[in-house]
């Protein structure tokens, strides 16, 4: 509609400046020449031809020139008159003959003002036409700025918008006026981006809940898997019964199987993997008696009694920490465990301790970075992730893990909140 009324409006203005026009160049051109003054001027001559001067010119307002047949200037009023027949003929003068005894004996020309009138209807012509040209300009330019500002903006403001939800960056809304040209679809447009962002985070909420089970369930496989192994080998030290030792090697290598096959699968989530879901809840202290005695699977765990208090953690997780921690003391020191409690500030701090050989300091920073493993592990099955997933586990239920050498082995302590 502002389309059609600007087109409507400019056409007004070039039909009323030709009208005008047209006008101006039909309007017929008014003299102020008095043929009354004239013929009184021309009698006056005639009578007095012999001595022009001494005509009686009083009551004549109207200026004029008189000359001979050659055109020579007898009398002149005033000195911008015409000088000649032809020059009065051009400036479309009044001329009349000065008839003396029957006789043309010279010219009278009357000046009139057709050339004042000619160049004032010109002025006027011009000044129409001017207005009405810098009218269509000024509207031209305000015309632009609102087919910029309703029309081009839009369409860069839409072909951004395409370019971001083509390279798939659903987080910048479309920013038009829904009032404008584009308004009508516009709004559909920042709809559509907003419900292929949703299911865009749908998709991403779906495939991390799969990812995190996966690696969740892969990794805590690892863990019963390694203890049907050690059981296998423990009862293989003490049968005495081929048939059985056969059977017990068949478990054995199929144990060895499934978890070569678990940690291939786990590897290859956790790459993708961006984080675990903890859950952290308050729990009492004699939950951790469980979790221990869970990975007790060789017996040689000893623990002190538990202070009896509420921490906030996530004993599922919780469990996979202690799983790693007593795993690594069963495969790399081959000693007893031994567990100790102590309230300290506001954490229970658990101390998990062996007696083995314990880790190079050098290596002491580098034990819970992803698939480091020390120098002293040849021989030994593993995939560097246990102590790297147990101290992610750990910070995500704010919680701290650390390690350290003593004189008599190696320690590992645990900080868990207090509720």
């Amino acid at each position: 509609m502002k389309s059609k009324w600007m087109i409507g409006f400019i056409a007004i203005i070039l039909g009323v400046g030709i009208t005008v026009s047209v006008l101006l160049m039909n309007r017929q051109i008014e003299t102020n020449v008095d043929t009354v003054a004239i013929n009184n001027i021309v009698k006056q001559v005639e009578s007095h031809w012999e001595y022009i001067d001494q005509g009686d010119y009083s009551n004549v307002s109207q200026p004029f020139v008189v000359m001979d047949l050659t055109e020579k200037v007898l009398y002149t009023t005033e000195d911008h008159l015409a000088s000649s027949v032809n020059e009065g003929i051009r400036n479309r003068d009044t001329i009349v003959d000065v008839v003396v005894n029957g006789t043309i004996v010279g010219k009278v020309i009357v000046p009139n003002n057709s050339n004042n009138i000619l160049r004032q209807w010109q002025q006027e012509l011009l000044i129409v036409i001017l207005a009405a040209f810098l009218a269509i300009a000024l509207l031209s330019i305000a015309y632009v700025r609102y087919l910029n500002r309703t029309v081009v903006r839009p369409f860069h403001k839409l072909k951004d918008f395409a370019r971001n939800v083509a390279n798939g960056n659903l987080d910048i809304p479309l920013d038009i006026d829904k009032n404008n040209l584009f308004g009508a679809f516009s709004e559909s447009f920042d709809m559509m981006r907003e419900e292929l962002a949703a299911a865009r985070q749908s998709e991403y909420r779906a495939n991390r809940s799969k990812k995190e089970l996966v690696a969740s369930l892969s990794h805590d496989i690892k863990t019963p898997v390694a203890s049907i192994k050690a059981v296998s080998e423990l009862m293989l030290v003490l049968t005495t019964s081929e048939k059985e030792r056969k059977q017990l090697n068949t478990i054995y290598a199929k144990a060895e199987q499934i978890d070569l096959l678990v940690t291939d699968m786990f590897h290859a989530t956790l790459e993708e993997l961006e984080e675990l879901k903890v859950t952290v809840v308050d729990e009492h202290s004699s939950a951790l008696q469980k979790l221990i005695e869970s990975s007790n699977y060789y017996g040689k765990i000893e623990w002190d009694d538990i202070p009896e208090c509420i921490i906030h953690t996530d004993t599922a997780r919780l469990q996979q920490v202690f799983d790693n921690i007593l795993s690594n003391s069963y495969k790399y020191a081959n000693t007893s465990v031994r567990i100790t409690f102590k309230i300290a500030s506001s954490y229970l701090e658990v101390i998990i301790m062996d007696y083995g050989m314990g880790v190079p300091e050098d290596e002491l920073p580098l034990l819970f970075n992803k698939f480091y493993r020390g120098h002293d592990v040849t021989g030994q099955s593993g995939t560097g992730l246990g102590l790297y997933i147990s101290k992610y586990i750990m910070e995500k239920m704010e919680s701290h893990i650390t390690c350290y050498n003593r004189t008599d082995g190696f320690s590992v302590m645990l900080q868990i909140p207090l509720s």
